[in-house]
């Protein structure tokens, strides 16, 4: 008698890659002008989109019987600064109902907004919130567009690839003033520097405090 499990556990994830296959079928068929493409990679479905239809797509995915997407998981953002369109907007959804995922990708630039999901989800509210504070992607239609995990007085959006490691301002408590102070950004010591060589290999000059190893090896 031999043992099944492993033909079966293949055989059911050949139909699970086949059911998200389906819904992708079924998704591009029903949003034909408003769904750019989709693809299936290690068992998640993608669905590229246009940034300007997004209400009336993930109401769709909530709404429709074969989909009935009606958690939005996530909204994020990605950054691409060599593209003209250097921002992606990335909705997560599940459905509980048919026990599956699918995401959302738009892009869009520093200026052009994308609508908000807020009247479709309201979850969705304190997510664009970061993506705003974070990325700087505007949402049109927002209620409360604000930062949200960032300080009022912040300047630019952390998470854009060309945002210094260091910031822009510091904060610290002024004892003379009894008050928080936002001051520009002071190193304290120069830059190290590292040349990122192979610990195997060896440096090809001296380190610090390494010069009497030379002499006991004489």
């Amino acid at each position: 008698m031999t043992d099944s499990k492993p033909s079966d556990g293949k055989a059911i994830l050949r139909e699970q890659e086949q059911a998200l296959r389906d819904l992708g079928d079924h998704v591009a068929a029903s949003l034909p002008n408003d769904i750019l493409d989709w693809s299936v990679a290690h068992g998640e479905l993608t669905v590229n989109a246009l940034a300007d239809r997004m209400v009336k797509i993930l109401t769709f995915l909530r709404d429709d019987g074969n989909c009935q997407f009606t958690i939005l998981v996530d909204v994020l953002g990605v950054d691409w600064p060599a593209r003209p369109k250097r921002f992606d907007v990335v909705y997560h959804l599940l459905s509980m109902k048919l026990n599956q995922r699918i995401r959302i990708k738009v892009q869009t630039d520093e200026e052009t907004p994308v609508p908000s999901v807020t009247p479709v989800f309201s979850s969705a509210g304190w997510f664009e919130r970061e993506v705003w504070d974070m990325y700087g992607v505007m949402f049109s239609g927002h209620p409360d567009l604000r930062r949200i995990l960032s300080d009022y007085g912040f300047e630019g959006h952390a998470l854009r690839k060309d945002f210094p490691l260091t910031g822009y301002v510091e904060v610290r408590y002024d004892a003379e003033q009894k008050r928080v102070v936002y001051e520009p950004v002071k190193l304290q010591q120069e830059f190290r520097r590292f040349d990122f060589m192979s610990p195997w290999e060896g440096a090809q000059y001296v380190l610090p405090g390494d010069e009497k190893a030379g002499e006991g090896a004489k």
